[in-house]
C-alpha cells in the first residue's frame, strides 16, 4: 500500500503537469485545475468543492515538492509499516490529509493575519499525511536511527521534533497554510499513537466498514456469477454392452424375423429386440 500510494502520488503529478503543458501551448490558463483539486481556505467555496478535502493529499505541482514528499512518505512508511499494518498506513495517511485541511481552514478563517488572502488561498500537497506518518512513526521508535547526510544516526524523536519546531517558527512565512497543514497532520499522528498505547485503533472503524462493503459486494459478485452459470451440456446416455449370451439370443431374434418376419417372434423377443435398439 505504501507503493501504491506513491504511485498514485506520482500519476496525479505527471497528469497534471502534461495537461498543464497542453493548456499553457494552447494559451489557456492552468489556475482552474488546482483549484479543483486543492482545498479552499473560503468556506463558502469549500462548500462546492467538498472533494478537495481528500483530493488536496494526493496533489503536488513541483517536481521539487513531490520528489521529497515522496521520499518522506518511502523513508518513514517503510519502518512504520514494519510496526502497524498496511490498512493503519491507508487510514493515518487520509487521517493526517483530513485533519490538515481542517487546520489550515479553520486558521485561514479565525486569525486576521490571514483575512488579506483568505478568499484565493488554496492548499496541495501529501506533506501533512506524510507528517502523520512521521509522528506516528517517532513516537512508536522513538530510538530507531535514521542516517542523515551530514549527520550520521539520528533518531526518529529528534527529527520529529525538528520538524515540528520548524513549522511552528514558519506559521507566518510565505508557505503559511503549508506550515499550519503540517501541525494538523501530526496532531492526527500523535492522537493515532497516544490511543493506540491504549488500545484503541482510530483506524478500526472504518477499516472494519470498508471490509464488510468488499466483501458484500465479493458475495454478490459471486451469486451472481452462480445465478447465471451455464448448465452442462447433457451427454448422450452410453449403450450398455451386450455380453455373449445376449448376443446369442439376438441372433437367433434376427434368424428367425428373416425366415418368419416379426410377427412370428415372442411378446419376450420383441421386448428383447425393443430394450436393444433402444440402447443404441
Amino acid at each position: 500500500m505504501l507503493i501504491k500510494i506513491i504511485f498514485i502520488n506520482i500519476a496525479v503529478f505527471v497528469i497534471l503537469r502534461l495537461s498543464a503543458i497542453f493548456i499553457t501551448l494552447t494559451g489557456g490558463s492552468t489556475d482552474f485545475m488546482l483549484n479543483l483539486v486543492g482545498v479552499p481556505a473560503d468556506t463558502s467555496a469549500l462548500l462546492y468543492r467538498v472533494w478537495t478535502i481528500f483530493t488536496y493529499m494526493f496533489v503536488q505541482y513541483d517536481i521539487l515538492h513531490i520528489l521529497f514528499n515522496m521520499l518522506w512518505l518511502y523513508w518513514f512508511g517503510s519502518i512504520f509499516c514494519s510496526y502497524f499494518t498496511n490498512k493503519q498506513f491507508v487510514m493515518l495517511y487520509i487521517y493526517g490529509g483530513i485533519a490538515g485541511a481542517l487546520l489550515y481552514i479553520l486558521a485561514y478563517n479565525i486569525f486576521p493575519y490571514f483575512a488579506a488572502s483568505a478568499g484565493s488561498a488554496y492548499l496541495i500537497g501529501a506533506s501533512a499525511s506524510v507528517i502523520a506518518i512521521v509522528i506516528a512513526t517517532a513516537m512508536r521508535a522513538p530510538d530507531y536511527q535514521m542516517n542523515l547526510l551530514f549527520f550520521g544516526g539520528v533518531s526518529l524523536k529528534w527529527i520529529a521534533a525538528v520538524t515540528i519546531l520548524i513549522d511552528f517558527l514558519s506559521i507566518d512565512s510565505t508557505n503559511a497554510g503549508g506550515h499550519i497543514a503540517h501541525l494538523g497532520g501530526a496532531f492526527a499522528g500523535f492522537i493515532f499513537c497516544i490511543l493506540y498505547g491504549k488500545g484503541i485503533d482510530i483506524t478500526k472503524p472504518i477499516n472494519q466498514t470498508i471490509d464488510r462493503i468488499v466483501a458484500w459486494r465479493q458475495k454478490l459478485e459471486f451469486n451472481h456469477k452462480l445465478n447465471f452459470k451455464k448448465p452442462k451440456a447433457k451427454t448422450k446416455k452410453q449403450p450398455d454392452k451386450m455380453n455373449d449370451e445376449d448376443i446369442a439370443k439376438m441372433d437367433i431374434i434376427l434368424e428367425k424375423i428373416k425366415r418368419s418376419g416379426y410377427s412370428s417372434l415372442t411378446s419376450e423377443e420383441k421386448k428383447k429386440l425393443f430394450d436393444v435398439t433402444k440402447n443404441k
